[in-house]
């Protein structure tokens, strides 16, 4: 994986969910500290504490993330996403959401609901490259 490759992670923490046991999961799975992370506390409609957890990662650390997103996703989602590039790529960014139930279990899975959100991105200077570079990045070739 030679291209420059960055990675925003986004996650919301609910009042009922364990905010350290989220935290734990990131550095078990991915290896990525409580201290890379900006925990911002927010108030939910019912006036319930929310956490919003957002982190970017760059150069290695980066490289490191998405090798570890493409060895753990399981093949079928790895076939899925493969199939679907298209519809999750915008802006020379790919847009995927992990289960945060998962990661707490240790294991990558894709979700909709309740998910980790992850913006992966690489300079992609040509529109119509940017589905063949994530393809690459995908199979481990880029």
């Amino acid at each position: 994986m030679e291209k420059r490759l960055e990675v925003d992670i986004q996650v919301i923490v609910h009042a009922t969910e364990d905010l350290q046991k989220i935290l734990d999961s990131f550095k078990q799975v991915f290896d990525i500290d409580v201290d890379d992370f900006t925990v911002k506390e927010l108030q939910g409609h019912f006036e319930n504490t929310i956490f919003l957890l957002q982190c970017k990662l760059k150069k290695k650390k980066s490289k490191s993330f998405v090798k570890t997103i493409i060895s753990q996703i399981p093949k079928t989602d790895l076939s899925f996403l493969k199939e679907d590039l298209e519809n999750r790529c915008d802006d020379s960014a790919l847009f995927l959401r992990i289960s945060k139930q998962g990661l707490v279990q240790r294991r990558i899975a894709l979700a909709d609901e309740d998910p980790v959100k992850l913006r992966i991105f690489t300079p992609t200077y040509s529109q119509r490259d940017v589905v063949k570079t994530y393809s690459g990045i995908l199979e481990g070739t880029v």
